[in-house]
């Protein structure tokens, strides 16, 4: 389902794939998030998703153009992940209010692992 706008213009519809875009667009410039994660239904682990593939790690509905979102992140390890999750929250919550002039309703974040870089 799109979202709709009507104004005295017409009708703009942004499409749900654009409303998930600029929403993980937005968490991916958050500190500490490494990027989304996707699970691999054969073997049941997520899995670090690249830039390009990164709303296969959100769910994103659209409720009478009010929108509900489940992040699937990896964050960094050594971050605080309260922090973070707050961060993405209120981040990606005014990056969709601002730009696409829709209400959040709800921004859910699961954080589904955690990434040590060796050195």
């Amino acid at each position: 389902m799109d979202a709709k706008i009507v104004n005295e213009y017409g009708t703009i519809t942004i499409e749900t794939e654009v409303l998930a875009r600029m929403a993980g667009l937005a968490a991916m410039d958050c500190y500490g998030i490494v990027g989304m994660a996707a699970k691999n239904v054969k073997e049941g682990i997520f899995q670090l998703l690249k830039t390009e593939s990164l709303t296969k790690g959100i769910k994103l509905t659209l409720n009478d153009n009010k929108i509900s979102i489940d992040f699937h992140i990896i964050v960094e390890y050594g971050t605080n992940i309260s922090v973070i999750a707050n961060n993405v929250i209120s981040t990606v919550k005014y990056t969709l209010e601002e730009t696409a002039g829709l209400e959040v309703e709800q921004i859910n974040v699961f954080v589904e692992g955690v990434r040590v870089d060796g050195n």
